[in-house]
């Protein structure tokens, strides 16, 4: 009835000419949909299914016969979650030391220092470890130039690193070397070959001076104060990461002793949306979502399957935040809402107000929501634990691997955890 041929009125046109311009997959897919949309409300009432209307059903056409009209199709009907919580308050953690060493405080300035160092080429002395080099690698018998590249001593493969120690700028020599399978250049990787090196320079990076220009440089009036400084920026960060251990501690406890249902396909569907943005941002790369996997050590099932064990047990922390929320009365000021957007802001290198549209418009204010509840959720479960002072269990092993596996886990709630794209905003 939609198709409209010259010389027929619309419905009226011979079947094998309508047939002839119209995508076979296309048509397919209306027919599936058309068949689920008449079929699913009517299957699950007949089941008396409660369904979590929030949430959408997955289905698989697993058959579709044009000539008989039948079809048959999977379905996995999302449940409401349920939820029995285990005690919550009275649970036991472990909250790690928060002293800072000489040693912590040095090296982050080291690390300051090394943002303001400059490079000199070296002339009076053969190369050592750290220092920068420009190498031309020749394999023995090539007519060609050979290639180029730039390395720091050290942090090379063995072979290499060895061969160059003690060389001088501008020296050649022979050497004989395995060059790793992980080796830039894919068609060396693996193979033992002679060849010729020549240093073409030689460059080591000098730091400024641990004194008070350098001091006055980053906005204090002496090394002390800019010791100091560090010190309480360091005793800050550590504050930080023992509160988020400690809440990881009691929401595990709390999801492993609790009475948890929740439907495939809520946690499926947000693995899903994950995997499927970081395949975007990868393409968006020149990459593949293969070649994400295996730069973390994985195929791409294994990168599914971690994804998919993170979106579970994120989704169940969602639960047990929520339901905390509501037994203990809790409320989210306008004061702390306003916190987690600047937290979030710095998060995401915006401009807070410039975030908050930009949530707006993707639909995302969910996530601020849901960050200032769960950290009012487990504020309160970290005020009413007992902790014991002292380091940290180690994260069971499994886990951990997951979490690694995973990239970065989901937040929470989870939503997104991708920040509103400012093109979105735009």
């Amino acid at each position: 009835k939609e198709i409209r041929l010259p010389g027929f009125r619309p419905g009226h046109a011979p079947k094998h000419m309508v047939e002839k311009m119209i995508n076979p997959e296309e048509l397919y897919r209306q027919a599936a949909d058309e068949l689920i949309r008449r079929t699913y409300d009517k299957a699950v009432a007949e089941q008396k299914l409660d369904v979590d209307a929030g949430v959408r059903p997955s289905v698989e056409m697993t058959a579709l016969d044009r000539d008989e009209q039948k079809g048959e199709y999977i379905a996995k009907v999302p449940l409401p979650p349920k939820i029995k919580l285990s005690e919550y308050k009275g649970l036991t953690a472990n909250r790690q030391g928060l002293e800072v060493s000489d040693e912590e405080v040095d090296f982050q300035i080291d690390e300051l220092r090394k943002r303001q160092s400059s490079r000199e080429s070296i002339t009076n002395r053969s190369a050592a470890e750290g220092d920068y080099g420009v190498v031309n690698i020749k394999p023995e018998g090539d007519a060609g130039e050979g290639k180029n590249f730039m390395v720091v001593l050290g942090q090379t493969f063995e072979g290499l690193d060895n061969a160059l120690k003690g060389m001088n700028a501008e020296e050649m020599k022979t050497a004989e070397l395995t060059f790793p399978d992980t080796f830039s250049d894919s068609t060396w990787a693996g193979k033992k070959m002679k060849v010729q090196l020549t240093l073409n320079s030689l460059s080591a990076v000098t730091l400024p001076a641990l004194d008070e220009e350098f001091a006055k440089s980053l906005k204090t009036e002496s090394v002390e104060e800019l010791k100091t400084r560090m010190r309480d920026s360091i005793t800050e960060a550590k504050k930080q990461m023992s509160n988020d251990m400690l809440q990881e501690q009691l929401l595990e406890q709390l999801r492993e002793a609790s009475e948890i249902s929740v439907s495939d396909n809520m946690w499926e569907a947000l693995a899903n949306q994950r995997l499927t943005e970081i395949a975007q941002q990868q393409a968006e790369q020149g990459k593949s979502l293969e070649q994400y996997a295996a730069e973390n050590g994985m195929v791409v099932d294994d990168l599914v399957k971690a994804w998919h064990e993170q979106a579970k047990v994120h989704v169940e922390r969602a639960m047990i935040v929520r339901e905390i929320f509501a037994a203990e009365k809790l409320a989210i000021t306008n004061e702390e809402l306003n916190g987690e957007l600047f937290a979030m802001a710095q998060e995401y290198q915006m401009e807070p107000m410039e975030l908050l549209e930009a949530m707006r418009r993707s639909g995302s204010l969910q996530e601020l929501q849901f960050r200032a509840i769960s950290r009012k959720v487990t504020n309160f479960l970290i005020d009413n634990a007992n902790i014991v002072e002292g380091e940290a269990p180690a994260a069971k092993p499994a886990k951990k691997a997951a979490a690694k596996k995973a990239e970065a886990a989901p937040a929470e709630e989870a939503p997104k955890k991708k920040a509103p794209a400012k093109k979105k905003a735009e």
